[in-house]
């Protein structure tokens, strides 16, 4: 299997959950000046992830200046505000929607898959599937249908079930797959061909946040092996792309301590497979 190059069509795509660690200065950028970051990086990965939209809606100034500062071709991802997904969870949150999807279709053909992350629901939040379902149902009813690749990511392991799975297939929603330490490993999620619930597979490596900063918080080398869990996931995504189903894939720098070499490592052994 050959992973395509940026200027080559691909049905793999491979890159990082945000581009912005000052940590990757002269290891991955030469530059030191943070606002041509995302150039450099466009120069090796045709994707990657946005971080910040997480946190608020970005200024469109800032989106138009990430159009301009990567090539056609290129793709954005970016994760849906906090304000719908946590604060408000799903409702009564119609204008804090519309006002991020018009801001980030200002990238254009650069725009790639939206992902919703929830959070783990522990017990005491008292929030169960059922309740979950109930306020995803009519959020997911609302969603434009033309224009938008949307994905869901969900933390609690039991519910990934046939309700969730019924629910984002109808409309059309990619279930986001993670490697997660709460989260089952890519060889359980191989037995449910029912995971793949949208026209694209979208994969994260997330790691143990707490665990891994526990050893360093700074992100310019690996300081855990995580080879032998990433090839796990080769077999899964090869299967996905047989059925000729679109793959996107972003590591984290919290999943072994440097993103760009677990990318590099699975494009290897991609190549290789």
């Amino acid at each position: 299997m050959t992973v395509s190059t940026t200027d080559e069509p691909t049905q793999l795509r491979l890159g990082t959950c945000s581009w912005s660690t000052k940590d990757w200065v002269g290891k991955f950028y030469t530059t030191t000046n943070a606002s041509e970051f995302i150039t450099e990086y466009a120069r090796v990965y045709d994707t990657v992830e946005i971080d910040s939209t997480f946190y608020s809606t970005p200024r469109k100034e800032v989106v138009l200046a990430w159009r301009k500062r990567t090539p056609e071709g290129f793709l954005f991802a970016a994760k849906i505000p906090k304000t719908i997904t946590h604060e408000k969870f799903l409702t009564d949150c119609d204008k804090d929607l519309e006002e991020f999807l018009a801001t980030v279709s200002l990238l254009g053909s650069r725009l790639g898959p939206l992902l919703f992350q929830f959070p783990y629901y522990a017990k005491d939040k008292g929030i169960t599937l059922k309740d979950f379902l109930a306020h995803l149902e009519p959020f997911l009813a609302k969603l434009p249908k033309d224009g938008f690749r949307f994905a869901l990511e969900v933390r609690n392991k039991t519910w990934l079930k046939p309700p969730l799975m019924d629910l984002l297939q109808a409309h059309g929603v990619t279930l986001a797959l993670i490697d997660h330490p709460w989260m089952p490993r890519a060889d359980e999620l191989m037995k449910d061909e029912r995971l793949v619930t949208g026209p694209f597979a979208y994969i994260r490596w997330l790691g143990d946040r707490y665990a891994i900063e526990k050893i360093t918080t700074t992100w310019n080398q690996c300081v855990i092996d995580r080879s032998q869990d990433l090839e796990g996931w080769v077999p899964l995504i090869k299967r996905l792309l047989d059925k000729r189903i679109p793959v996107f894939g972003f590591v984290n720098n919290h999943y072994a301590g440097y993103a760009p070499d677990n990318v590099e490592h699975l494009k290897r052994v991609l190549n290789e497979a």
